[in-house]
């Protein structure tokens, strides 16, 4: 894969995803409280779940899972106490580099990521940072939305048959691929992943460094502006001015990434789908 297509893919890989209705939400009951939507996250990522199930895309099992889980099991720790649900880790088969978060405490990991990414650290950075997606309920800002497009697009009624759980992951599986967060959304992520890999024992420069090989592989920098995200060197220096602020967190933790963690990952690992 060329430097360009490349920093394509992890394009995708450090943007979480999330749609969810707000016809539906108002249909919903008034005496809604903040424990129903808590439900309303569950459901929906186990109604995602069963659908990429449905569809043969979910790995069961795979010698895959013995390099990611020693990454992500300490990230998922560290952030367990921010979110109501626990966290749960899929590998999945797609054949581009990607990592995307769903409602409900899902973490999807392609397959193709574990390939191509350079080391351990890079790799934590970018699955802490689908994580704080999850803490900060952006998917479910997402959704509300987007539920606003398709109550126009479609009418309420059209929403109002399946159940809610059922319609929000339909259309949360159409968009996995193709939505972005706001550059505050993304910015806040960068910074709460960082937190996360701290407090996981991790060196969290890795999402520095990653960002700084977006950074060196473009050709043509692209105008802030012109961008739904943070351009490179702006989340570079945000990462950096949180790590200065915080020396009792961040100061035992390497800037340099020639200290990076080598990732081991056996050739074409022959993997099981879940049926």
């Amino acid at each position: 894969m060329n430097a360009g297509n490349r920093t394509r893919a992890w394009v995708l890989a450090v943007i979480a995803v999330g749609v969810l209705s707000r016809a539906v939400f108002a249909a919903a009951p008034a005496t809604n409280t903040a424990k129903s939507s808590k439900d309303d996250e569950l459901a929906v990522g186990k109604e995602v779940f069963d659908q990429l199930k449905a569809k043969g895309e979910i790995i069961e099992s795979s010698p895959l899972y013995d390099v990611l889980l020693p990454v992500i099991q300490p990230i998922m720790r560290a952030a367990q106490p921010h979110y109501d649900h626990p966290f749960k880790v899929y590998l999945v088969h797609e054949p581009q580099p990607n990592a995307f978060a769903t409602p409900g405490g899902y973490i999807y990991v392609v397959d193709a990521l574990l390939y191509f990414a350079k080391n351990k650290e890079e790799l934590a950075g970018t699955l802490a940072h689908e994580v704080s997606h999850t803490i900060h309920h952006d998917s479910m800002e997402l959704a509300k939305k987007q539920a606003a497009i398709r109550k126009r697009e479609l009418g309420a009624a059209v929403l109002l048959g399946p159940t809610r759980a059922h319609v929000l992951a339909i259309a949360l599986l159409g968009k996995l691929h193709a939505l972005s967060y706001s550059r505050e959304a993304e910015s806040r992520a960068d910074l709460t992943g960082a937190d996360v890999c701290a407090a996981a024992g991790t060196n969290p420069w890795g999402l520095v460094w990653l960002f700084q090989d977006f950074k060196n592989a473009r050709t043509v920098p692209v105008p802030q502006l012109l961008s739904d995200h943070p351009v490179d060197q702006t989340r570079i220096e945000a990462l950096e001015r949180h790590f200065k602020s915080e020396p009792a967190t961040f100061s035992r933790f390497s800037s340099n990434s020639r200290t990076a963690t080598a990732l081991t990952v056996p050739a074409k690992a022959p993997v099981v789908f879940m049926r």
